[in-house]
C-alpha cells in the first residue's frame, strides 16, 4: 500500500510539473500561433524546459534561424544549464512529503525506492519520447538528475520524520549510538541541524524580502523593459510566468549578496554588496530589479548571515541543558558546544555551497556563458560568518544552577 501511494506521489509530481509547463504553452499556440504545424513543437519544449527545471543542461542549435534572429553564426550553438528553481523546489519538498509519510507508516524504504523507481521511469519516458534538433540534452542526464531532485526529497522527507518519531531501523539505531555519547553529546547533531537551518532559512528570507522591495522601488524599470520587448498582452503573460520560474534562482542570487560574494550576470560582472559592475545585462524585464551601483553602507548586509548565526547559536543555546554544560566538578565543558558551533558553520557553508551551484549556470552564448555565484566562496563565507555568530553565543561562560541537593548543604553550613 505504501509503495502504491509513494509512486502515485511521484506521478502527481511529475504530471503537476509538466502540465504547468504545457497549460501556457497551449494558450500561446491557440491565441499566437494557431499554425497546426507548430503543435509538434509544443511537447519537446514542455519536456526540455521540465528537464531544465530539473537541473538538466539543455543544448540549443539555432544555426537554421539565426540569421532571422540576429545571433552570429558562431553564437547559434550553446547551452543553457541555468535553472528555473521553482520545479526543483515543487518536486523536491513533494517528495520529502511524500518520504515523510512513508516514514511514518514504517515503509520509509520501500515507499522511497518505489517513489524513485516511477519518477526515473516518467523521467526516461519524458527523455525518449522529446527528440528535437534545435533543444537537445544528455539522455543519461535527463534521466538521472530529475530522479536524484526527487530522491533527494524523498529521503529528506523520511530522515525528518524517523528522527521524530522512530523507524525501528537506521535512524533508531543512529539515536542508539548517541545515547551511548551521553548526555553532553547525544543532541549535538541534532542541534546542528536545527541551527543550520535557522542560518539558511533566515538568508533565503532575507533575500526574499529584499527582492520584494527591489521589485517595488524598480517597478517603473521592469515596465519599461516589458515596453522595450514590444510584446503582446499573450506574449507579457507568457514572459511573466518565465519569470516566475527563476524567481527562487534570483533568491539563490540574493543568498550569495547577503553572504559576501555576490554574483555574475555574464562574464566580468559582478553585483555584491562591495559594488556593482554590469556593462550590457540582456533585456529581460526582472532584470531590472538589479542594482546600478554599490555603497560602503551595503557592506554592512554581511551582518545579516552573523547575526542569524548568533540566533542559531542562542536558540542551540537554549536547547543545550544547563546541566550538560559543566562536569561532575562544576568544570564547564567548551567540547560539546564548540562542535554546535563548528557543525552549524560547516553545515551552513555546505548549504550556501549547494544553492550557490544550483542557481548558476550559462544562460546563452559568449559571456553569458557564466551566471549566478560561486559556490566556494560562497560556502567559505557563509561557514565564517555563521561561525563568528554562533560562538558569540555558545561560548559564551554559562551559569551553573545548582542542584537541591547542593542548596540543602548550602543551607545547612549557614545554619552550622
Amino acid at each position: 500500500m505504501v509503495a502504491a501511494l509513494a509512486a502515485v506521489d511521484a506521478l502527481v509530481a511529475a504530471a503537476v510539473g509538466l502540465g504547468a509547463i504545457l497549460a501556457p504553452f497551449t494558450l500561446l499556440w491557440l491565441f499566437a500561433f494557431g499554425d497546426p504545424g507548430a503543435w509538434s513543437a509544443l511537447w519537446p519544449a514542455t519536456a526540455r524546459l521540465w528537464q531544465l527545471g530539473h537541473l538538466v543542461p539543455v543544448h540549443l542549435d539555432l544555426a537554421e534561424s539565426a540569421a532571422d534572429l540576429g545571433i552570429p553564426d558562431d553564437g547559434a550553438a550553446f547551452w543553457v544549464s541555468l535553472a528555473p528553481l521553482l520545479f526543483t523546489a515543487f518536486t523536491f519538498f513533494f517528495a520529502a512529503r511524500s518520504g515523510g509519510r512513508a516514514a511514518k507508516a514504517g515503509a520509509s524504504l520501500v515507499g522511497s525506492a518505489s517513489g524513485a523507481a516511477v519518477m526515473a521511469i516518467v523521467a526516461a519516458i519524458v527523455a525518449l519520447t522529446s527528440g528535437n534538433a534545435v533543444a537537445d540534452v544528455t539522455t543519461w542526464q535527463a534521466i538521472v538528475l530529475p530522479t536524484a531532485v526527487y530522491a533527494a526529497g524523498l529521503a529528506g522527507g523520511a530522515v525528518r520524520a524517523a528522527w521524530s518519531d522512530g523507524d525501528g531501523g537506521v535512524i533508531d539505531a543512529i539515536h542508539d549510538v548517541l545515547d551511548g555519547w551521553g548526555a553532553a553529546w547525544r543532541e549535538v547533531p541534532a542541534l546542528i541541524v536545527r541551527g543550520t537551518g535557522v542560518v539558511i532559512v533566515g538568508l533565503v528570507g532575507a533575500s526574499a524580502l529584499l527582492f520584494a522591495l527591489l521589485v517595488a522601488a524598480n517597478g517603473g524599470e521592469i515596465v519599461g523593459l516589458y515596453e522595450r520587448a514590444g510584446v503582446d498582452v499573450v506574449g507579457a503573460t507568457f514572459l511573466t510566468l518565465a519569470q516566475l520560474a527563476f524567481v527562487p534562482t534570483m533568491l539563490g542570487w540574493g543568498v550569495s549578496w547577503f553572504a559576501g560574494p555576490g554574483f555574475a550576470v555574464g562574464a566580468d560582472t559582478a553585483v555584491s554588496p562591495s559594488g556593482t559592475s554590469l556593462g550590457v545585462v540582456p533585456g529581460v524585464p526582472i532584470l531590472g530589479v538589479l542594482p546600478e551601483g554599490g555603497s560602503g553602507w551595503t557592506l554592512l548586509v554581511v551582518l545579516v548571515p552573523i547575526a542569524l548565526g548568533a540566533l542559531a547559536g542562542w536558540i542551540a543555546r537554549r536547547s543545550y541543558a544547563a546541566d550538560w554544560a559543566f562536569d561532575g566538578d562544576g568544570t564547564e565543558r567548551f567540547a560539546p558546544r564548540l562542535a554546535i558551533a563548528g557543525g552549524i558553520a560547516v553545515a551552513s557553508g555546505a548549504a550556501g555551497a549547494l544553492i550557490a551551484a544550483i542557481a548558476s549556470g550559462s544562460f546563452g552564448p559568449g559571456r553569458l556563458a557564466e551566471v549566478g555565484p560561486e559556490p566556494g566562496p560562497v560556502a567559505l563565507t557563509i561557514g565564517l560568518e555563521a561561525l563568528l555568530g554562533a560562538a558569540i553565543l555558545l561560548l559564551a561562560p554559562m551559569r551553573r544552577v545548582a542542584s537541591e541537593e547542593e542548596w540543602a548543604e548550602l543551607a545547612a553550613s549557614e545554619d552550622a
